[in-house]
């Protein structure tokens, strides 16, 4: 059966960016603004606060695994209260990947890992937003040992590190997403996938994008009248089915047009599309470029990288 969830993840290709093991003592705390890296931490020893702009702080627990995998501006500081800016400061680098932030003479309180990673998708953006913006797993024993692993591969260079830093990245990914309780507050992917019906909807535009869905075999498959149908998956994932549908067939396309093995003509009709034009305006009004443009300009991105 399909796993939409894994679909993303694996879609959104995150890849390794930084990984360090923090030290802390005292009271301090540490500003990040926006960047496009997805920032993951795990309290090991101790615990510490977290804050997204605009958000309610929390705690983050001895255990605890934190991802935030939408860009977003945040405050990461010692569970002592901190007063003013003057505690505010680049963490120390001890060397070998390890960090100290606090008070120089404090006794350390507080050890853990954080890291970034990058999404490699030229479609990060649109699945991102299906993702809730702050993921909080608590006690997760699988997501400690998960985050040891890629701890001990980025600091050993052995043989295929990269590829399995990859695999790695990409299963704790799946592992914080779906170990998420349904909370019931932010409409997305996830939450989507916690409702039964609404879940295999999800599952069957997964399974068969190409099929000419619309909302009356949907709501079929889901066993709800056509309007209930439509409010709910509305109200839990935040579009409409036939946005969700549309939007998932682009995500597709652009990952066939990135990796440039197929034509436009195949990638239309392996998407759902009927023919290469109407294709071509679908894409152009979603994306706003033509594919055979958005192609080009991914050549050339390419091309200046290497």
């Amino acid at each position: 059966m399909t796993d939409p969830l894994t679909d993303v993840i694996s879609l959104l290709q995150p890849q390794p960016a930084a990984m360090k093991l923090v030290y802390g003592g005292g009271a301090w705390r540490v500003r990040r603004e926006v960047t496009d890296r997805v920032f993951y931490g795990l309290a090991l020893d101790g615990g510490f606060r977290f804050q997204a702009d605009g958000q309610a702080e929390v705690t983050i627990e001895a255990g605890d695994f934190l991802l935030v995998p939408s860009a977003a501006d945040f405050t990461v500081s010692s569970k002592i209260a901190v007063t003013g800016d003057a505690l505010s400061a680049l963490p120390v680098d001890l060397s070998g990947g390890e960090y100290r932030v606090g008070e120089p003479d404090a006794p350390t309180d507080v050890r853990m890992m954080i890291g970034y990673c990058l999404f490699g998708s030229p479609d990060a953006s649109l699945l991102v937003s299906l993702l809730p913006q702050i993921v909080i797993i608590r006690k997760s024993d699988r997501l400690a040992a998960l985050a040891g692993l890629v701890d001990d591969e980025y600091r050993n260079r052995r043989n295929a590190r990269n590829v399995i830093l990859d695999r790695l990245l990409e299963v704790l990914c799946i592992e914080a997403f779906r170990a998420l309780p349904d909370e019931g507050g932010f409409a997305g992917l996830v939450r989507g996938l916690a409702d039964d019906q609404i879940a295999q909807a999800i599952r069957l535009i997964h399974e068969d994008p190409t099929r000419g869905w619309t909302v009356e075999d949907l709501s079929r498959e889901a066993a709800l009248s056509r309007s209930a149908f439509f409010a709910k998956f509305n109200r839990v994932v935040g579009m409409a089915p036939m946005e969700y549908l549309q939007n998932w067939r682009m995500s597709l396309a652009k990952d066939k047009l990135c990796a440039g093995n197929s034509s436009i003509s195949e990638i239309a009709y392996s998407v759902g599309y009927g023919s290469p034009s109407a294709f071509s305006v679908a894409f152009t009004r979603i994306v706003g470029r033509p594919p055979t443009e958005y192609a080009r300009d991914l050549k050339e991105r390419a091309h200046l990288l290497h």
